[in-house]
């Protein structure tokens, strides 16, 4: 029988988390130092890798929950009835999901694209993410001759296409509504003869 966690414990783990924030909100997710998040909750390095394997595990915590946040808003608000406003109601996520190189490294390596043995909570927003966007598709005016799974899948990889060529130089001067809306155009329309 596994013991209940303790009170202190809880509120330890709430103190480590609150200061990440406070420390990304001041320096990045990349700037983010164990050191200085230890200090910040006032314990020693020992008691943050009791609770969270290394800083990787921390970070995808605290970006799948802001993935999540993006997510929320992105199920309350309604059904888009054209491409144009599939890719403006998913610039937010991707916009945050891009706001750092090492927040998009962090996404790819655990998205489960990186053959990892337990799913995580990034690559849950991923599932998450495919099966809001079929929602959309089921009942948008979009292509109806693929399985909407199937076309919300190829959003996410366009999305992930998108992202990447953020990062590089031949690409990153066009805006990434600029570089996802042909693509969703072409996958989502059905062409006309």
């Amino acid at each position: 029988m596994k013991k209940p966690i303790q009170q202190r414990t809880l509120k330890t783990r709430a103190r480590l988390i609150e200061c990440a924030h406070e420390l990304i909100e001041a320096h990045g997710y990349a700037g983010l130092r164990i050191e200085d998040l230890v200090k910040c909750a006032g314990v020693a390095k020992g008691t943050f890798f009791a609770h969270f394997a290394d800083k990787d595990a921390l970070m995808e915590l605290l970006i799948a929950e802001r993935i999540n946040q993006h997510l929320d808003a992105i199920e309350k608000a309604p059904t888009p009835r054209s491409v144009e406003t599939v890719v403006s109601s998913l610039m937010p996520l991707l916009q945050f999901m891009a706001c750092e190189r090492y927040v998009f490294d962090v996404i790819l390596r655990h998205s489960g694209a990186a053959q990892k043995e337990e799913v995580g909570a990034i690559a849950m927003t991923f599932d998450r993410q495919v099966r809001v966007v079929s929602h959309w598709l089921a009942e948008g005016p979009f292509r109806k001759d693929v399985p909407d799974r199937l076309l919300a899948d190829g959003i996410q990889a366009f999305c992930v296409q998108t992202m990447a060529l953020n990062f590089c130089a031949l690409h990153n001067s066009i805006p990434m509504d600029e570089q996802l809306l042909p693509y969703l155009k072409a996958w989502l329309l059905e062409k006309v003869d």
